[in-house]
């Protein structure tokens, strides 16, 4: 297998069902099975940027230690916390599926209506606190939070 070549997730369920075996598969597409961890792709996308992981994890409003244990792959995070960390990065909606997508967690949907006015704040590039402040206002769940009291 051409281990340069990228393959479409549609290529990858052909191969997969395609194949002899399970283990033919794993094995021959090990390359493309096998993710960056969570805290790896955090680490590089801050040295892309030219970013200290302090900053980010302050513009994400996690707590300090907390945010240092993600980075060095001793905590895995919650779906809220890949979130934060999507603000704190100034992430699009579309770089936001993929690092929740690295984390593991279920992508935003515009049929859940936090999921709504999450993505619309990252799509418009506003700050966290002004999310927080609608999703309060929504009676949702503020990122990090417990659900609003009505």
């Amino acid at each position: 297998m051409d281990k340069s070549k990228s393959y479409s997730t549609i290529e990858l369920w052909a191969k997969l069902f395609q194949a002899p075996t399970v283990n033919s598969y794993l094995s021959e597409n090990d390359s493309f099975i096998n993710q960056i961890t969570f805290s790896e792709y955090i680490t590089k996308l801050c040295e892309s940027k030219g970013e200290k992981a302090e900053k980010i994890i302050k513009r994400s409003n996690i707590d300090t230690s907390f945010g240092h244990r993600l980075f060095s792959g001793k905590r895995n995070p919650s779906r809220d916390t890949v979130l934060q960390l999507a603000f704190g990065f100034g992430m699009s909606v579309d770089e936001t599926q993929q690092l929740l997508k690295i984390s593991r967690h279920t992508p935003l949907h515009p049929k859940v209506k936090r999921d709504a006015v999450i993505a619309f704040f990252l799509n418009d590039h506003k700050p966290l606190e002004e999310l927080q402040i609608a999703l309060y206002d929504n009676k949702l769940p503020i990122l990090g939070g417990k659900k609003h009291e009505q």
